[in-house]
């Protein structure tokens, strides 16, 4: 007699194609009961025309990941759901779930939910991105009522050269950041590894730390219903099963 293993969910992932860390994050901190299926959307500059000709494809990409019978799609992608401000995020799953019929989120929705799920009100962000693409995602942190009390950036655009860092270099960025007045750490960019650098930097800050991988992870978690702790990546996943219900971005 066969047996089945049967899985809890299925998640649809749309990376750019230069992305190499986000899948691999996935597969780390997701439950094995859980698996992860990616398509790819051209790109391989972190530079605002780059990002928008990024999307042109998506819901082709989004409709090959619903032939696999995937419970929900992610974005999972940082700039490309914010570069127009803020509701292009929802504009983006909209779109998504129109081609396919699926639930849908972006990897800035989710971390807008994830910054406000800690309770925090400032932040302190760090990423990969030069400061034009800095500047475009604190004017959209702060649009959705968050204050960004600090920035800095790795003033990277070549996104390969982004995906070979190591979490050293999020754990170095993060410990720069002016914290003295916010309630929480944010590390953005789906292709820099960060997963390994955050309870290490809440060890040290005493701040919870948000990174856009990990928000992705923990928002597509939520969708699919599941809300048992997941240790090693932080306090946004350990606390998973206290989560609330989600609440629009």
């Amino acid at each position: 007699m066969i047996s089945e293993r049967h899985t809890q969910g299925r998640i649809g992932l749309l990376v750019p194609s230069s992305n190499t860390t986000v899948e691999a994050e996935f597969y780390r901190a997701l439950p094995r009961d859980v698996t992860v299926h990616t398509a790819r959307l051209f790109l391989t500059r972190i530079a605002p025309e780059s990002i928008l000709k990024m999307v042109e494809d998506m819901e082709t990409q989004a409709k090959l990941l619903a032939s696999a019978d995937v419970d929900v799609i992610v974005l999972g992608a940082t700039a490309p759901s914010f570069l127009k401000g803020l509701g292009y995020d929802r504009e983006l799953i909209s779109k998504i779930e129109s081609a396919t019929g699926r639930a849908a989120t972006t990897t800035s929705t989710a971390l807008v939910q994830a910054i406000k799920q800690t309770g925090a009100r400032r932040v302190a962000l760090g990423s990969a991105y030069d400061e034009n693409v800095n500047a475009i995602a604190k004017a959209f942190l702060e649009a959705s009522g968050i204050e960004v009390v600090d920035v800095r950036g790795l003033a990277l655009v070549d996104n390969l050269v982004v995906g070979r860092l190591g979490a050293d270099s999020a754990y170095d960025l993060a410990l720069e950041l002016d914290r003295s007045r916010a309630d929480a750490i944010v590390l953005s960019c789906t292709n820099w590894r960060t997963l390994d650098a955050i309870e290490r930097i809440e060890r040290e800050t005493g701040k919870p730390v948000i990174s856009t991988s990990q928000a992705s992870i923990w928002a597509a978690l939520r969708m699919l219903g599941y809300r048992q702790p997941i240790e090693g990546y932080g306090k946004l996943l350990r606390e998973l099963a206290s989560a609330t219900e989600a609440q629009p971005a």
